[in-house]
């Protein structure tokens, strides 16, 4: 017991030594940071770069773009022309509120494959799947998508400032690099984007199934979003539902039992002998597919609103319960062990 509670004291340290790194990167304001480019060339024969930079320095992408667009940030520090503002505000937002809480090699691929056109692509050679994720594009750009009158006048506009395509492939490309899983492919009856073990904003996810469409995304912020027509319900879990309460009838609801197996809790008017709980119960006969999104927590450490994993389709393994239901879900794929690791520590007490 006095090892356990060792470790548990050496493991707070850590966490508290990596919070309080992460608070000092972050701090960095404004006028540093156009410090810090000014003196890059004296410290490293290193060309300047975003990605050579916040190596260097140790600072992450967030700290950049809670500040300005690179480009600006290197413009302002006199190592860069002056250029033109179009778009800098929507891209600045995209990078900071929607990017940075994706993580998916397939999504930014394809988003950097049409950086590298200039947002000019052959819009007749996407398939069903590609012009789905340009939806995403539109909807992660821009505020107003109800301003353009089409698709491709959307995508084509992101290209206008030139300047600022040289700084999303940058950034496309840092993400990418950081991408340490593979994603995996998964078998719906219909076409849609989206992969297991990636990490999606709830807007793209929707986007992805068929909520909304181009004139208007669909706002939401239930725990889940049937889509009748596709015959699926999405069911988005947040591991830790407060972080100002912590008692267990609201920490420990939703949690994986094993690598392959995840409890989880139905909203409170859920009944296991009426309407949607048995939809839940019989599923499977009635060919509806149940999809999980799962997160750790509404906020990440840079208070950044975080993505949802994707863990792939459940198929009921038992329940109990009625309002609310307890339903456990038989994954097809486990769980990524990092998510694996903080979903089971949910289940302790």
């Amino acid at each position: 017991m006095f090892l356990n509670k060792k470790q548990n004291r050496a493991s707070l340290k850590i966490k508290q030594s990596i919070l309080e790194n992460i608070i000092a990167a972050t701090s960095v304001n404004r006028r540093q940071l156009i410090q810090k480019i000014q003196n890059f060339e004296h410290q490293t024969i290193l060309p300047l770069t975003l990605a050579n930079f916040i190596s260097f320095n140790n600072i992450p992408l967030q700290a950049i773009y809670k500040r300005e667009s690179w480009k600006r940030l290197i413009q302002l520090a006199g190592k860069q022309k002056d250029f033109e503002n179009a778009n800098e505000k929507e891209i600045v937002s995209t990078i900071l509120k929607k990017w940075l809480s994706t993580n998916s090699t397939s999504y930014f691929q394809f988003i950097l494959n049409l950086a590298l056109q200039g947002f000019k692509p052959d819009f007749n050679s996407f398939n069903e799947e590609e012009r789905i994720m340009l939806l995403m594009l539109h909807h992660d750009i821009w505020r107003n998508p109800e301003e353009f009158k089409s698709l491709e006048d959307s995508i084509t506009a992101i290209g206008k400032n030139k300047v600022l395509v040289e700084e999303i492939i940058e950034v496309l490309e840092i993400l990418i690099d950081e991408v340490s899983f593979k994603e995996i492919d998964i078998d719906l009856p219909y076409k849609q984007p989206l992969k297991v073990h990636s990490r999606y904003t709830r807007d793209q996810i929707l986007t992805a199934f068929g909520f909304g469409d181009f004139e208007k995304k669909y706002t939401s912020f239930e725990g889940v979003a049937e889509n009748k027509a596709l015959n699926t319900e999405i069911l988005f879990v947040d591991l830790i539902k407060s972080e100002e309460d912590f008692s267990p009838t609201t920490m420990y609801n939703d949690y994986a039992i094993s690598e392959t197996l995840f409890h989880w809790q139905s909203q409170n008017q859920t009944r296991s002998d009426h309407g949607k709980g048995l939809t839940y119960i019989n599923h499977q006969n009635l060919d509806k597919k149940i999809l999980l999104f799962v997160r750790e927590k509404a906020k990440d450490e840079f208070g950044n609103t975080m993505g949802y994993v994707f863990i792939g389709e459940g198929n009921i393994e038992d329940y109990y319960g009625s309002k609310p239901m307890s339903i456990n879900w038989a994954l097809n794929e486990p769980l990524p062990q990092y998510l694996w690791n903080a979903s089971a520590k949910m289940s302790v007490g």
